[in-house]
């Protein structure tokens, strides 16, 4: 009787290939396959978009500036803060260009520009990313044994070897958990550090800050005593950061990170790459700038990022309403560039974000300024 099936000899031959013919429909079902058989290498290609929720984890945005000397408590990059706490040490921060990393152009870049060696107890020094807590969601924080395990993957290059640590803060309920990468060489490696899932403590469904992600650098001892915190608990300083390596003790020290991912499930996925525009708009959510050089809205030149309407009042002067290209997380704070007779005068500048004032010479209208709504 003719068969498309292939007997065991067959299939233990090396020069057989089972194909799709050779099994029956239905035949292959979820309980047949073992877990952790399907790895990431597998998947490789296969879509999920939306999978990462970190913004501009390819480093690719940064419209405030390229670099800033001396950094401290600030963003740089888009989405990406320095945190420095009580410390002696400084640092440049910086968009660096990558060539020696295959799929990724970009990376934020911390140089110690002044050492210490010396640690402070309190001493801190870290990057930081903030995540809204309608965009966390799907990791069913606090939803008891429906709560997923998390993964974070990135790519860091440093010529300061030893254990770094990473720590994700719940800001809504004051939790959090620490875990840990070894570098032991200078080159590009991807790190995966996978966090427990958390029963406890459910986050907001909100454009809040709910979970933020630590990438520490520098610790003092109140961080560094205990063991690391590798469960999720109420939130301490001890444990935080247990074992870190001191990344300011030489200022020929350098750190490299990009290619940032989490998500979830126990194994980190092939790293999802957006298109610059994609990320650009995500970013503009948080911080956009009008344009980088002075125009009036009346000359040729009305591109841009800027969308004006324009309205007379009764005294003759013209009001500006700015249209922001994407909506903004919140109703942002406005900085205005420029101190000419054309400038817009800042007094004016209105609480809901859109109206910004008007120019001191009314033939002219001017919108130079920067709205930012970060967390």
């Amino acid at each position: 009787m003719a068969s498309n099936s292939k007997n065991l000899a067959e299939l233990l031959n090396s020069d057989v290939t089972l194909t799709a013919t050779d099994i029956a429909n239905d035949a292959v079902t979820t309980a047949k396959i073992a877990d952790g058989a399907i790895t990431p290498a597998k998947t490789s290609g296969i879509g999920g978009g939306g999978k990462n929720v970190i913004v501009n984890g390819e480093m690719r945005i940064s419209q405030r500036q390229a670099s800033s000397s001396n950094v401290g408590n600030q963003y740089v990059l888009d989405r990406f803060a320095v945190y420095k706490q009580n410390t002696g040490s400084t640092f440049t921060c910086s968009q660096s260009s990558v060539t020696d990393l295959a799929g990724f152009a970009n990376a934020l870049k911390m140089d110690c520009t002044t050492a210490d060696t010396s640690l402070a107890a309190n001493e801190q020094v870290y990057i930081v990313t903030k995540l809204e807590g309608q965009e966390c969601q799907r990791f069913a924080k606090g939803h008891g044994s429906d709560a997923l395990t998390t993964t974070l993957s990135f790519y860091v290059k440093t010529n300061k070897t030893g254990v770094y640590t990473v720590r994700i803060f719940d800001r809504d309920n004051t939790r959090n958990v620490s875990g840990s990468y070894t570098v032991a060489n200078a080159n590009w490696n991807r790190y995966t550090v996978t966090f427990p899932a958390d029963a406890s403590g459910k986050l907001d469904d909100d454009n809040a800050s709910s979970l933020e992600l630590f990438f520490h650098l520098v610790n003092g001892s109140d961080t560094t005593t205990g063991s690391l915190a590798t469960t999720w608990a109420a939130s301490a300083d001890a444990g935080s950061a247990t074992g870190q390596v001191n990344f300011a003790d030489s200022t020929a020290n350098n750190w490299e990170i990009t290619g940032i991912q989490l998500e979830t499930g126990s194994a980190a996925t092939p790293f999802e790459h957006l298109k610059t525009s994609e990320h650009l708009t995500a970013c503009k959510r948080y911080y956009l700038k009008s344009r980088n050089v002075d125009k009036y809205s009346g000359d040729s030149d009305r591109g841009g990022e800027v969308s004006f309407r324009g309205e007379r009042s009764g005294s003759g002067q013209m009001f500006q309403w700015y249209e922001f290209p994407v909506e903004m997380r919140a109703a942002p704070t406005l900085t205005i560039e420029g101190t000419g007779p054309n400038d817009v005068s800042s007094a004016l500048i209105g609480t809901n974000g859109f109206r910004a004032g008007y120019a001191t010479d009314n033939s002219h209208y001017s919108f130079f300024y920067y709205a930012d709504s970060e967390l």
